[in-house]
């Protein structure tokens, strides 16, 4: 049986993104992990998972949460590097 640690690893995601994923989409984050893996794997889906995350530092912003708008920076960041189609768009 697997557990929630070899989903994610098996995602191609971090915990973080999923996270955020989860936040963005107001899902449980095993959801938002299954959500977050189909995307991932998607040519389409990668810029959306961008936009999630950049959307999530919107809104931590507005909300006046800058350590968290500065943690899905790093987020975003991880993101973009491990994932190089996301620059794209």
């Amino acid at each position: 049986m697997l557990c929630y640690q070899d989903c994610v690893e098996l995602s191609d995601l971090t915990e973080e993104e999923i996270e955020a994923i989860a936040q963005h989409e107001h899902l449980p984050e095993m959801a938002a992990l299954e959500l977050g893996s189909y995307l991932v794997h998607t040519a389409e889906g990668i810029p959306m998972i961008k936009r999630i995350i950049l959307d999530d530092i919107e809104e931590a912003r507005r909300r006046g949460h800058d350590q968290k708008a500065l943690q899905l920076k790093l987020v975003l960041k991880h993101f973009v590097d491990t994932h190089p189609d996301a620059e794209k768009k």
